[in-house]
């Protein structure tokens, strides 16, 4: 396929499309997009927006007839849509990625079926499966919507049986499922993005290890500082996981690093992710344009990073405070705004990506804006594992 001039079609308005079509247009790409939201992220920068809700078949065929391909930006949308499309429009992403991923359930059968651990889960439907789940598992345990939910929605960690009586009895409606999982303690969060194309040939990013606060991604360091093998071992579930799920495109897969050292996965989304931002300014290629050479089957760029990186993500409640300060960040600190037209607490507005030679020094600098609460000790702990290893890691 000769890229130049040709149209993709990105179901989903936010950040993510946003940041794929600021790569794409470099690539002489043009781009239509469809979001419920007239002034999206998105939006602002394609060449044409439909307005239009994820289940309109009839909107997202003209999105079909409209472009040579259709990407998705985000897991929310009706699945039926994209296996209607997929009947007479090219989804490289495919329908089945979609739905193994927009559903707790079918992505922890998966992922075990691709040899990789998970953490212990059951399926839960009712106030006796969740005690009967309970009672199997050692306390805590998590209770997760099985559809949907994000940054913590969706989700309550249960520490005792009196928390779980609390529960209300509505959770367990008509069609509503949820899937229970054993709360494993872990060391550090990292994060793997992988990319594969339509000939099966892939690339893996460096690892990022990441932060969250209040269940939102509050800042993410990579390379990640941790132990070689942990890192090759990360990279090579990546791949394992890729190839049984016949990946095309980009995913991303959060794992758990824990205290033996051993990974357990966690989640999976299958578009660029909030953890791999710092590839926008660190590595050769980012996850923006490597999901766009993936689906339209170019060769995969190259993903060494050429400097350390922090990300850090702002929220709403951070805008005041880093529009006063804006002339004064160093010169290390890019920014990156999403154009989102109100500043609500919690809400990703934008991020800054710190690059430098020295993990520990681009810390510093992120706490010298003083935008930010410091880091706890505790995540100065997750952070300092083997802090001296700070030395760029060249991916493959």
């Amino acid at each position: 396929m000769t890229l130049v001039g040709k149209t993709i079609g990105i179901l989903g308005g936010g950040q993510l499309g946003r940041m794929i079509i600021l790569e794409g247009r470099k690539m002489g790409l043009r781009f239509i997009t469809l979001d419920p939201a007239k002034d999206c992220p998105a939006a602002q920068v394609a060449d044409e927006h439909i307005v239009a809700g994820f289940d309109d078949l009839e909107a997202a065929t003209i999105l079909g007839e409209k472009t040579d391909i259709i990407l998705y930006e985000f897991e929310n949308i009706d699945i039926n849509l994209v296996r209607e499309l997929e009947k007479s429009y090219r989804i490289p992403q495919s329908s089945r990625l979609l739905e193994i991923t927009g559903n707790r359930l079918l992505e922890k059968q998966a992922l075990t079926d691709a040899g990789v651990r998970v953490a212990p889960y059951q399926a839960i439907e009712t106030h006796a499966d969740m005690r009967s789940a309970w009672h199997s598992f050692s306390a805590p345990a998590i209770l997760k919507t099985v559809r949907g939910g994000y940054d913590g929605k969706g989700q309550w960690r249960i520490h005792t049986s009196e928390e779980m009586s609390r529960l209300p009895h509505s959770l367990f409606g008509e069609d509503h499922t949820y899937i229970m999982e054993q709360y494993i303690p872990f060391r550090s969060e990292i994060s793997v993005i992988v990319s594969r194309g339509l000939s099966g040939e892939m690339k893996v990013f460096p690892p990022a290890l990441n932060v969250h606060r209040n269940h939102i991604l509050h800042l993410s360091i990579a390379p990640a500082p941790l132990k070689d093998h942990v890192i090759e071992q990360a990279e090579q579930m990546a791949r394992q996981i890729a190839s049984y799920l016949n990946l095309v495109g980009i995913l991303a897969i959060e794992m758990f690093v824990l205290e033996d050292d051993t990974i357990l996965v966690n989640e999976l989304a299958p578009r660029p992710h909030n953890s791999g931002h710092y590839t926008y300014d660190a590595c050769q290629t980012s996850q923006f344009e490597q999901v766009i050479r993936a689906v339209t089957g170019m060769v995969l760029g190259q993903v060494m990073m050429h400097e350390s990186a922090l990300m850090v993500n702002v929220l709403g409640e951070h805008t005041d405070q880093l529009k006063e300060k804006m002339n004064t960040l160093p010169t290390t600190a890019k920014l990156h705004w999403y154009g989102k037209s109100e500043a609500k607490k919690g809400r990703k507005m934008g991020h800054l990506t710190f690059v430098g030679d020295s993990i520990d020094g681009l810390i510093s600098q992120m706490e010298q804006i003083a935008i930010w609460p410091q880091l706890t000790n505790k995540e100065k702990q997750q952070i300092g594992i083997l802090s001296n290893r700070n030395e760029v890691k060249v991916g493959n």
